[in-house]
């Protein structure tokens, strides 16, 4: 027969004994069930201490230039909509880019990507300034030919000044990387605030009791395994299809970066901050309903299949995320 040692043991009991204490835990208890397991959201981004006004100002104006795709038809706000939807992606599975040709993943939000370990699905770039470059020069993104002709683009269009404003110390302002480095720091502008962490806070009112009810349930699922921290995610990569398999068998994940089959289906966790708003779901898109999207990961990721008292509660969890700050575009179409 197996032998279990006296720790395990314990440490079982000890798991079993916090769960089973969950189910008769106070309202004070319970927020600081949430402030240990996920906490509050920073008010500001690592690196945004650095950006200067003229930075920002001059990255949000690239953030919707057109003139930074191949045929003028695209900008970053296309696919990643801060102004209309305000998710920072779009409803499609995947996207369409400026010639006409489908993405191969869904388009991950720019809303909190700067709090994120890396960046894409499959984590291949490690910063928002590496990660912009990508999608101008991607053939089936954006499709800008290479970088110099970016750079004729913006001077045409007039940003010279601007440039010259935002990086005073460049000989050359008005360079690729300083394109790039501006997208960024608009970007590290963009964290969100939601409910929860009003509740967190110590807003009796934020929440409902179903909202509470779901956000135990999500920890005591096991969901906070992988969802955990501020951004409920986006600090590791996590396998897709960890316990039962994911039916998508085509993207390899992260394993197309690395070369290694031990990374075969291997897929940055995405944050939970604002989902509600983010639909469709998984790296493919496959999902488009939010409690649809819970009860997969749920069977795929943890092997539970949950009721729909469940569903219904973690679903109304996780709208309680959703984003309430809004952003002035009224220089953008």
């Amino acid at each position: 027969m197996k032998r279990i040692s006296l720790a395990r043991l314990s440490k079982a009991a000890l798991a079993f004994l916090w769960l089973l204490s969950l189910n008769v835990m106070a309202s004070d208890d319970l927020r600081q069930l949430g402030l240990s397991v996920f906490g509050v959201m920073p008010h500001s981004m690592p690196g945004s201490e650095k950006d200067s006004p003229e930075q920002i100002e001059l990255g949000k104006n690239l953030y919707f230039e057109t003139a930074l795709s191949g045929n003028g038809s695209q900008s970053c706000n296309s696919c990643h909509d801060l102004d209309k939807s305000g998710s920072g992606t779009e409803p499609l599975s995947v996207s369409v880019g400026a010639l006409g040709k489908l993405g191969t993943r869904n388009s991950l939000t720019t809303w909190n990507a700067g709090f994120q370990f890396v960046q894409f699905w499959d984590g291949r770039a490690k910063t928002l300034s590496e990660q912009a470059k990508s999608p101008i020069l991607n053939p089936l993104e954006m499709a800008m030919s290479s970088e110099e002709e970016a750079v004729v683009r913006l001077k045409e269009k007039g940003y010279k000044p601007q440039f010259d404003k935002a990086f005073p110390h460049d000989e050359n302002a008005l360079s690729f990387n300083n394109i790039t480095q501006a997208l960024a720091a608009f970007q590290r502008t963009l964290v969100t605030q939601d409910r929860f962490d009003d509740w967190l806070m110590g807003d009796d009112n934020a929440l409902s009791e179903q909202e509470v009810r779901g956000m135990k349930r999500f920890v005591t699922a096991g969901c906070h395994a992988c969802h955990n921290g501020p951004l409920m995610g986006g600090q590791l990569f996590m396998k897709m299809g960890l316990v039962n398999p994911y039916p998508n068998k085509v993207d390899k994940g992260r394993a197309s970066v690395t070369g290694s089959r031990a990374d075969n289906f291997i897929f940055k966790v995405p944050t939970l901050r604002n989902v509600g708003k983010t639909s469709p779901y998984f790296h493919d898109g496959a999902v488009f309903s939010l409690e649809q999207a819970v009860r997969d990961t749920a069977w795929h990721q943890l092997g539970v299949k949950l009721n729909e008292r469940d569903v219904e509660d973690m679903t109304a969890f996780l709208q309680s995320l959703d984003n309430k700050k809004k952003i002035e575009f009224s220089n953008h179409e």
